[in-house]
């Protein structure tokens, strides 16, 4: 019922564009062509998250984009033990995480926090966002987000199917089954996860998630702007509202972006942009919700480098590169005394990574392509994770945005 409706009003705001769309050019290029890229994170998705703006200025028309994100994660089935016990924590400062010594009792003989984590699936993200100009230095936007996890078989899933990535791994680069995508088997959805507390998230095959609801506001100051080295800066302001039943809640954050074009002789051009932000999680619950990180501070660094080919006819191609890079999500000190168990001998590779990756900073490379035109920009991007720690491994995502205005 969920997904007849989310697909009712999708064709609903596809039939208002088709209404007012303007048909006359609207300027074109307006910084950095940039959809949202964020991953398809299995704790992020429950969260607020900053994608950064490298916009130049606000938009001259009212714009919506609408965008679906595919992202492919296996993390096998790891338990975490935190000892209580402040001597066994100071035992194991100095020794590798996988050569710790642990063995779990029972709360009074070795007390311990516990969890585990498997998740097995392709997970699919729909977003809708909406902005506008209110003056010449101000601009507001909202954003829905939902989500839908499935089990990836082709052809829906083409690029993050199991069957493709095992095969790049046969094939060309990984060897054979490295993370045990074959071993527990190909094309299914397993995905749970106890916190702390003993609670539980579960998803399943077919699961719809409305993931929230962001506002958003950019300030583009005329004074810290250099038209003649065009050189320009933004600030934003941004609070979620979280809506799922596993984190009903209110983050906020605030983002700062630079943005400079260099001018080409053939009027092609090149954009470079750099953004930082910070998320303060779970400012307010609305409930007991689950634990996804004891982290409650999301810092992110961005930077993006843009070619752009103008045509004879005035559209433009636009080559891009992203990097990003996000804080952890749970504390850091706890990764010095943690033991994880898991089928090591079974995967060849990332057997610890449900878990270990929460400690880690997680980073990503994003390619995109953008086929401007004044009626609408397409935009295609790929994302991968050098460091394979599996946050996802790989996603894909299509982003069409298009000007409107009332006739």
């Amino acid at each position: 019922m969920i997904k007849k409706v989310f697909l009712t009003l999708l064709l609903l705001s596809c039939c208002i564009i088709c209404v007012y769309s303007q048909n006359e050019d609207s300027t074109l290029k307006n910084g950095i062509d940039k959809p949202s890229t964020l991953t398809t994170h299995h704790f992020g998705i429950f969260s607020s998250r900053i994608n950064q703006n490298f916009k130049i200025k606000p938009p001259e028309k009212s714009t919506l984009n609408f965008s679906i994100e595919s992202g492919n994660t296996m993390h096998p089935f790891v338990e975490a033990y935190l000892p209580k016990d402040q001597a066994v924590r100071a035992s194991f400062n100095n020794i590798n995480w996988f050569d710790r010594q642990f063995t779990f009792i029972d709360q009074e003989t070795t007390p311990a926090e516990y969890m585990n984590i498997v998740v097995d699936a392709v997970i699919k993200g729909f977003r809708v966002d909406f902005n506008t100009k209110i003056s010449d230095e101000h601009e507001v936007g909202i954003s829905v987000r939902s989500y839908l996890i499935n089990n990836g078989k082709y052809p829906l899933s083409f690029f993050t199917s199991d069957e493709s990535i095992e095969w790049f791994h046969s094939n060309i680069a990984g060897g054979e089954d490295p993370f045990g995508r074959r071993y527990y088997g190909l094309n299914q959805v397993d995905f749970k996860y106890t916190d702390r507390n003993g609670k539980v998230l579960e998803l399943n095959n077919g699961d719809f998630l409305m993931g929230g609801i962001e506002l958003n506001y950019y300030y583009y100051p005329k004074f810290l702007i250099n038209q003649k080295e065009n050189f320009f800066v933004n600030f934003g302001s941004h609070i979620g509202l979280n809506t799922s039943k596993y984190n009903s809640s209110t983050d906020i954050g605030i983002s700062a972006n630079a943005i400079k074009n260099i001018k080409l002789q053939s009027n092609n051009e090149f954009n470079i942009g750099l953004g930082i932000s910070i998320l303060k999680k779970n400012l307010i619950d609305f409930k007991d919700n689950i634990d996804l990180g004891n982290n409650s501070l999301l810092g992110t660094f961005e930077g993006e480098f843009e070619f752009t080919k103008y045509t004879k006819l005035k559209n433009y191609h636009s080559f891009g590169i992203n990097y990003q890079i996000q804080t952890r999500y749970n504390k850091n000190e706890e990764s010095d005394y943690y033991k994880l168990v898991g089928l090591w001998s079974e995967i060849n590779a990332g057997w610890h990574n449900g878990f270990s990756t929460l400690y880690s900073s997680l980073s990503n490379w994003t390619f995109l392509y953008t086929y401007g035109k004044p009626k609408y920009k397409l935009t295609l991007y790929l994302k991968e994770d050098f460091f394979v720690n599996n946050a996802p491994d790989v996603q894909t995502g299509i982003s069409l945005k298009i000007p409107i205005s009332k006739n």
